[in-house]
């Protein structure tokens, strides 16, 4: 039997609302392997994060309420599940936020919920709160969380408020999903309002300009690395999002183990298997790779023992090596232990008529830079 407690003071509300929030990471952009999970020590609705932009901020992130009329397996709030169930109104979410942000302390909000009797009424509640920041005259960051099945009158009133919106794909294609729930559907519930959402935000449309994310929760269904790759190329060449994001599923958490006690994948074989798909996305969205050109092992799955962009360069001996003071921005992002900002900085070396001679004249040889040796002349 479900356990709702209504006589929580509002802190006591957060406390237990923002840790069931902590997985959703689709509002951090994050270059480490843990950084997209870090929060205050205080307050744990608190989140210092790294923005689309680069510029490191603030956000409150919590959840409205932890009831959920859904079963996604992997997820502790599902509905047969039994954790105390607490919700927080629109006015006082509002006023704990406005609060933090007039001292200074946040910059944004990031806002989601279980779904509470249907999604229209659950993003009704979430909007709301929006509504009230907005009329408060709050013109930062907010991110709203989009419940799947929501209407497309709901979809369109969050993105008239928020700065960016999210819903999390969970697994890759249909199939994978049936494994995760039954109470949504992948086609309607989940592709036709991430479409609409491409649609209402893309250049010369009502709200162009709002930023689309999505999440995958690797390792809860069987999928491999090549269907969340494939997916992946097909949401940003297709719909455009800005950034998908990649949850590990951890066992122990209260979510049902599709894989069963004789799996040999450890929660932290998931959480390096979260990782390398954030380098192969890295290599997609900024370094010009092409979702097949992503190596792969037999098994489908990325290798986790070596980044995917070292593995491409040793498949491909021909390719290399690469003359450093010669070579087009595409053929030097190619080289291993060459990253973005390290390629534009010898670009403009050029540029300004300079010889580099060494790695050494690109400023200290870190671990990283003198990976690029075997592959590069000079």
């Amino acid at each position: 039997m479900t356990f709702i407690k209504k006589n929580l003071e509002t802190e006591e509300k957060l406390s237990i609302l923002s840790k069931a929030s902590q997985y959703d990471l689709a509002c951090a952009c994050a270059t480490g392997k843990d950084g997209h999970r870090r929060r205050s020590k205080d307050n744990k609705w608190i989140y210092p994060v790294t923005m689309q932009n680069g510029r490191t901020t603030f956000l409150f992130k919590t959840l409205l309420s932890n009831e959920c009329t859904n079963n996604c397996k992997y997820c502790p709030l599902r509905v047969e599940r039994d954790p105390l169930r607490v919700s927080l109104t629109a006015e006082e979410t509002s006023r704990v936020f406005l609060s933090y942000y007039r001292q200074g302390i946040v910059n944004g909000l990031f806002l989601s919920s279980g779904v509470t009797k249907n999604p229209d009424f659950t993003m009704e509640r979430i909007n709301a709160v929006a509504a009230i920041l907005r009329r408060s005259n709050f013109k930062g960051y907010i991110h709203l969380k989009i419940i799947p099945g929501s209407s497309e009158q709901a979809i369109s009133k969050s993105l008239s408020l928020a700065t960016a919106v999210s819903l999390n794909i969970e697994t890759a294609g249909e199939k994978n999903f049936k494994e995760l729930s039954t109470t949504k559907n992948y086609t309607n519930d989940i592709m036709q309002p991430i479409r609409l959402i491409s649609k209402l935000t893309r250049r010369g449309a009502p709200y162009y300009g709002r930023h689309q994310t999505t999440q995958f929760v690797i390792g809860a269904a069987r999928e491999t690395d090549k269907e969340i790759i494939n997916s992946s190329w097909q949401l940003y060449k297709e719909l455009k999002l800005n950034r998908i994001y990649f949850s590990a599923y951890q066992r122990g958490s209260g979510a049902l183990d599709l894989y069963g006690e004789n799996s040999t994948q450890t929660n932290n074989d998931l959480l390096n298997r979260e990782h390398r798909l954030y380098q192969a996305d890295w290599l997609m969205r900024k370094y010009g790779f092409s979702a097949e050109e992503i190596p792969l092992e037999q098994t489908g799955n990325l290798s986790l023992t070596i980044d995917p962009k070292e593995l491409w360069a040793k498949m491909h001996p021909e390719f290399f090596p690469v003359n450093i003071n010669r070579a087009d921005k595409f053929k030097l992002l190619r080289v291993p232990g060459l990253g973005l900002v390290m390629v534009n900085r010898i670009i403009s070396l050029r540029e300004a008529g300079y010889r580099v001679r060494a790695l050494s004249d690109l400023g200290r040889v870190a671990k990283t830079l003198s990976r690029a040796l075997p592959y590069i002349t000079f």
